[in-house]
């Protein structure tokens, strides 16, 4: 059996201030809305710099010490794996700018269900905010996607 699978995998950060959290408002085609920042992971790259690397260059923050709180993964039709590794800090010094990915802000944390949430944020949020979930697993069953958060 080939345990062997094509795999992107990329990131995102909460990064948080008492109540607020530094939101984006991608302006991506495929992926819009209000979501946290962060991308893809560069070939030979760790994991912990790529969440670093890409909070800066949408944000203009140094994050330090962020911490893997969860993922989200999902396979794709072509049998090609998707991994969203989750990340959370609340240590980041430096001045906020927004990115050609989209505007940067604070956000009161409990506002955040009622922005224009990117497609499936609102369950990544919950693997953010509970730590007694740790998976947002997206499937297809019968041709529709659903989620299992586990």
């Amino acid at each position: 059996m080939n345990r062997k699978e094509k795999v992107t995998i990329t990131n995102m950060c909460m990064i948080y201030d008492d109540n607020k959290v530094l939101v984006q408002d991608k302006i991506d085609d495929d992926f819009h809305g209000i979501t946290f920042p962060g991308g893809h992971v560069e070939n030979g790259e760790s994991l912990t710099d790529a969440v670093i690397r890409e909070v800066f260059e949408e944000t203009g923050l140094a994050i330090s010490a962020p911490k893997l709180c969860g993922i989200k993964d999902w396979v794709n039709d072509d049998g090609s794996r998707y991994v969203v590794l989750l990340y959370k800090t609340n240590k980041f010094e430096g001045n906020l700018k927004s990115s050609d990915e989209g505007e940067v802000y604070w956000l009161e944390l409990q506002e955040m269900s009622k922005a224009n949430l990117a497609v499936g944020m609102d369950k990544m949020l919950e693997v953010f905010l509970n730590e007694n979930i740790s998976e947002d697993f997206i499937y297809k069953e019968n041709e529709v996607w659903k989620t299992k958060l586990m």
